[in-house]
């Protein structure tokens, strides 16, 4: 029985032994155990404000009517293309019509009236020569000629102003575009008190739309006219479009008590692919470099165990962090100069090459699961 248990023992104090000689080694013969690596690369790194939108027509025409009365024709439709002064609804027009009738009518009993008292104004001045009326009645017939003028002009307003009227029973267009929404049926009462109400909504062109997106106060610092925008919309996940900033709004608006201002973003749409309300993920370019030096954020953030952490390198004038440079089986610590960084990788101005290997940490291997479970207890019992 003793012997059978030393065997035991000797059988797991080699196999313990030669795990760790083959976790430590790497497989490789360096000494190292095994390592994350990442590679420097050549690539695009853009620093970038994101925000929210909504896709909207550059300018958006509300058509009314400023008379009350019942619909009596619709001529257009949704998206139906319009020109202007394009008629696309009537009232029912009876009662407008009505009315230039009886102001014509009114127009001529004034324009009789107003005969009338030149007729009598031509006679009294006749009659006065000779002595034969008083000058009262002179004074009474001019004033008479006079009011029949005024009264004259009078009705020549009132017939104008129903034949406008009339004419504004005919709903036109007011500039080219496409009818984005009809809010009226055939039938229907509208009724202009307070309000004209709102009738058709004209978008002048759907070839150029705008996003309305709301940047963040801390970020609008870093906005400005000119600048590059990328976004997507749901509607077309695969493709990404591109804009321009034209427009910050320094009006604040207050979002759950987060302040944010108003950026108009000017975007091209010829295939017609975005529509009016569409939400945009937004991305403002602030800053880019095409063909920079970059390695991942995580290699500057790397994190070694003291038994394989090399010494710190000497601190130089314009380098502002280090990264662990894997080279010839040995790690060194390297400093680097960094700039842009878009969250996921940071330009490495100078320090390391393309195509150097960075260390970002220890690597887990996962043949089997003993074996993963294993490394973890010797690792954290070694490190």
């Amino acid at each position: 029985m003793n012997l059978k248990i030393l065997l035991g023992l000797a059988v797991l104090v080699v196999g313990t032994t030669a795990f760790w000689a083959v976790a430590r080694g790497g497989g490789d013969g360096s000494g190292l155990p095994p390592l994350h690596t990442v590679t420097v690369d050549r690539g695009q790194v853009s620093q970038r404000v994101v925000a929210h939108g909504s896709v909207q027509p550059v300018e958006m025409v509300t058509v009314g009517s400023q008379l009350s009365g019942i619909v009596d024709q619709i001529l257009v439709d949704f998206n139906t293309p319009v020109r202007r002064g394009q008629v696309v609804a009537r009232l029912e027009a009876s009662t407008f019509q009505a009315a230039v009738s009886s102001a014509e009518a009114e127009l001529a009993a004034a324009e009789a009236g107003l005969e009338l008292a030149r007729i009598q104004w031509d006679r009294i001045q006749r009659l006065r020569e000779q002595n034969l009326v008083p000058p009262s009645e002179v004074d009474q017939a001019r004033s008479n000629e006079r009011q029949a003028e005024a009264l004259l002009s009078v009705r020549r307003h009132a017939l104008e102003r129903a034949q406008r009227e009339l004419d504004r029973a005919v709903i036109r267009s007011p500039t080219d575009g496409i009818v984005i929404s009809r809010n009226v049926d055939v039938g229907q009462t509208v009724a202009a008190s307070l309000s004209a109400p709102v009738l058709f909504e004209i978008a002048t062109d759907l070839g150029l739309m705008h996003i309305h997106a709301n940047v963040s106060e801390a970020d609008i610092g870093m906005v400005e006219e000119g600048q590059e925008v990328r976004f997507r919309v749901d509607a077309h996940r695969e493709r990404r479009f591109t804009g321009q900033v034209i427009q910050v709004r320094n009006a604040p608006l207050v979002v759950d008590n987060v302040v944010h201002y108003e950026t108009i973003i000017a975007v091209e749409n010829p295939d017609g692919l975005l529509k009016p309300g569409m939400t945009a993920e937004v991305e403002v370019i602030t800053a880019e470099v095409t063909d920079a030096v970059r390695a991942r954020n995580t290699a500057l953030r790397a994190r070694l165990p003291d038994a394989l952490m090399p010494p710190a390198p000497d601190p130089r004038p314009g380098f502002d962090g280090r990264v662990f440079l894997l080279r010839d089986g040995r790690i060194r610590a390297v400093p680097v100069s960094t700039g842009l960084s878009d969250g996921v990788n940071t330009e490495l101005v100078a320090g390391v090459e393309p195509g150097d290997t960075l260390v970002v940490g220890l690597s887990v291997q996962r043949e089997d699961e003993g074996r993963r479970r294993s490394f973890l207890r010797g690792d954290q019992a070694q490190y």
